[in-house]
């Protein structure tokens, strides 16, 4: 029932509430709009990965245009797409300038070493030699 304005002294039974079913209804309807403007906000252009500490890593503010991702299981991914070696070389060969571009490589740290090898062996076959690892600062 909800709240009576006018003071009568005989109803003693009825109480003021408060109807929670609205403010319920509302709350679940903030929680969805602020999940789906949060989802939005983050870039998902590649599959999660573990990165390997390197203490002696310097920052690069420049985001390079191409970013190449290797997951443990080796699974090579470009904006998380899965890619072969040659795929690689030749998609460099059509977008990249040879002595311009530059290409990020971020392999997990459990990724074997052949994959990451193979990777760069490709972008250098496409005729890149700047070539960075990502990985993370183990001093945040």
């Amino acid at each position: 029932m909800p709240v009576q304005l006018n003071s009568s002294s005989g109803d003693e039974g009825d109480e003021a509430r408060i109807e929670i079913i609205p403010l319920i209804d509302i709350m679940f309807f903030l929680l969805a709009a602020f999940m789906l403007v949060s989802l939005s906000m983050t870039q998902l252009h590649r599959v999660p990965i573990d990165l390997p500490e390197a203490s002696t890593g310097v920052p690069d503010s420049k985001t390079p245009p191409f970013q190449i991702a290797i997951d443990s299981n080796g699974v090579t991914t470009w904006d998380a797409e899965i890619v072969t070696l040659s795929e690689i070389t030749a998609r460099l060969k059509a977008a990249a300038k040879p002595d311009e571009s530059r290409v990020l490589i971020a392999a997990d740290a459990d990724a074997r070493h052949k994959q990451v090898l193979g990777v760069l062996n490709a972008v250098r076959e496409a005729g890149i030699n700047i070539v960075s690892f990502e990985s993370k600062n183990p001093n945040p």
